[in-house]
């Protein structure tokens, strides 16, 4: 069952029936949809990737997906799954273009990544980023991924997998008690 996760400013929690319209918006744009997966789709396609998040995703357990909330609305998405392109752990994030330029996408990353950490056990987390999506590229070397391999996809373009490793115990800080 995905966890609810939550940041300085961001809440991430599970989508719930009535999120259906601002998860299609934010597939809609193609500003966001471009970097995600395959690239924009119909709104038609959208709205059954919804549906599949409860008829499948979260009916049978696959993995963990996200609703981004900031003040209460709909601003982004988050999953972490296992991908045999990556070979373990990828993180997939979206974030609305209202939202940019605040430092949101990072605090969704960290978090999912700490998740992947703790709430997993995962030792490595990885993320592919398309070769022209400079912002998300920056922000995943800011945050300690480290460029791996490039993959050429069918059209010709190129995909950066980076990977971030979980720091050894005696490296990160022990936590305090209160």
């Amino acid at each position: 069952m995905t966890p609810v996760l939550r940041t300085a400013r961001l809440l991430l929690d599970p989508y719930t029936p009535e999120d259906e319209d601002g998860f299609v918006a934010l597939f809609q744009d193609t500003r966001v949809s471009r970097w995600m997966g395959d690239g924009p789709a119909t709104e038609a396609e959208d709205r059954a990737l919804f549906g599949r998040v409860f008829t499948k995703v979260y009916a049978e357990d696959l993995f963990d997906v996200w609703a981004v909330r900031r003040d209460g609305r709909l601003v982004g998405h988050a999953e972490i799954k296992r991908t045999d392109e990556v070979d373990g752990h990828e993180i997939i994030y979206a974030l609305a273009p209202e939202a940019w330029g605040a430092g949101l996408g990072t605090e969704i990353a960290e978090a999912i990544v700490a998740y992947g950490f703790t709430g997993l056990g995962l030792t490595e987390v990885h993320a592919t980023v398309a070769a022209p999506n400079t912002a998300s590229r920056a922000l995943l070397t800011r945050i300690g991924f480290a460029h791996v391999r490039d993959v050429r996809e069918e059209d010709g373009s190129t995909t950066h997998v980076l990977t971030r490793h979980r720091e050894p115990a005696a490296a990160r800080p022990h936590p305090r008690a209160t």
